[in-house]
């Protein structure tokens, strides 16, 4: 997202995506907890009761920036894939595909902490909905579905292993956590390669059909 200045005459629709790239940075900065709908606004030079007219309030913001941070995160995964080199063999190529994919998500987190933990942060209502509305269904996170679609190309080349996706996901996001609060963040950088590398080799082992 470019970069937002303040002090500057919005038009309709340029100030919720400019209130939008400011919660984004702070994510970045500090997770979702420094995502502030007043800090938004002041970053983005306009009054708290303007940035209000855009959003009900932080958990409608939080949403949102939960929300881009997936989308960055499967971005992410879908950039590590497009760089492995392919294979003849279609159990080879869908291998190398898992686990780049794999490798891109914990990239992702490591390079992007705030990012990654605003993208699975839990946004609590400010208020139950009205009695008889119906609750808006999660939307999709793109990371598990093309998690999940490597798997069942895998399963393809023969046989196949049930959930295997969710525990291939359980296991990055698992190690991702522990780089990033957990006693594997004092790694040295090799260390740390080492690590997510034979994660990596065993979550494509168990993908494996037996």
């Amino acid at each position: 997202m470019a970069g937002i200045s303040g002090g500057k005459n919005y038009h309709h629709g340029d100030l919720r995506n400019a209130l939008v790239c400011a919660a984004v940075g702070l994510a970045a900065e500090g997770g979702p907890e420094r995502v502030v709908l007043r800090e938004a606004a002041r970053r983005v030079g306009v009054s708290p009761t303007a940035a209000y007219r855009h959003f009900d309030g932080r958990g409608e913001l939080l949403r949102t920036v939960r929300a881009h941070a997936r989308v960055r995160l499967a971005e992410a995964m879908e950039r590590a894939a497009a760089r492995e080199p392919g294979a003849d063999d279609p159990a080879l190529a869908a291998e190398r595909r898992l686990a780049a994919l794999c490798r891109g998500y914990v990239g992702f987190a490591v390079e992007h902490p705030g990012l990654y933990r605003a993208a699975f942060g839990t946004v609590r209502p400010a208020a139950e909905p009205p009695a008889g509305r119906p609750v808006p269904p999660e939307p999709e996170i793109r990371a598990f579905t093309l998690l999940r679609e490597a798997q069942e190309a895998l399963d393809r080349t023969g046989g196949r292993r049930p959930a295997a996706g969710a525990a291939a996901w359980s296991a990055v996001h698992g190690l991702s956590l522990l780089l990033l609060e957990g006693p594997l963040r004092r790694l040295s950088a090799q260390r740390r390669a080492d690590v997510v590398e034979t994660t990596l080799a065993m979550v494509v082992s168990g993908a494996r059909a037996r």
